[in-house]
């Protein structure tokens, strides 16, 4: 009964972690998203403006 009730913690603890990781990986992933569309529209603006760089 004891191994039962390890094996039951062990596989709560590894499903609390994995869901602490998914939440953090979730949240990283919608950072990238906004982070990409502001390099998007950053591109854009230089593009659309048609600044020379060019010396």
């Amino acid at each position: 009964m004891s191994s039962l009730l390890i094996i039951l913690a062990l596989v709560a603890i590894v499903l609390l972690f994995v869901g602490g990781f998914v939440q953090a990986v979730q949240w990283l992933l919608w950072i990238g998203v906004i982070l990409l569309i502001i390099a998007a529209i950053m591109w854009l603006v230089r593009y659309i403006g048609g600044r020379s760089t060019k010396v």
